[in-house]
């Protein structure tokens, strides 16, 4: 699963494993949101028709640069070709000064590693997409 790498600007020290996302925009719907996000963040355009129904909501509370955030999110899961390329390009200022790498990780990567998930429910949510994608239960 594609993942970005970062850290809050408020902790450098304490970097992470993340989703990619964001808020939607101006009467943008979910869908796409996540298409743009998906684009703006790591360039990959995919068609927000083709990303499919929610693998989870859930709502979350917790502190970012300084701010605190109360806010649901809905994850989707898609499949993109293998080799796809990523790029930063797209990625606003802070996204970008706050984001070091992507990378394409197992759920297994991120339990009692050295790496840490931004949340710990992060291994299960993988699995849940990767179920998506295959279609298996």
């Amino acid at each position: 699963m594609l993942l970005l790498h970062g850290w809050d600007p408020q902790r450098p020290q304490d970097p992470f494993w993340f989703t990619i996302g964001g808020a939607a925009e101006g009467g943008e719907t979910l869908l796409e949101a996540a298409a743009r996000e998906l684009r703006e963040e790591v360039g990959i355009t995919v068609d927000a028709v083709g990303i499919g129904e929610p693998i989870e909501v859930s709502d979350i509370q917790f502190t970012w640069a300084g701010m605190d955030f109360d806010q649901t999110q809905t994850f989707y899961a898609i499949a993109v070709p293998a080799g796809v390329a990523v790029s930063f390009d797209g990625q606003e200022w802070l996204e970008r000064s706050t984001t070091d790498k992507h990378g394409w990780l197992r759920p297994q990567d991120l339990e009692g590693g050295p790496d840490r998930p931004a949340d710990p429910e992060l291994p299960r949510l993988m699995r849940l997409a990767i179920a998506a994608v295959l279609g298996t239960p």
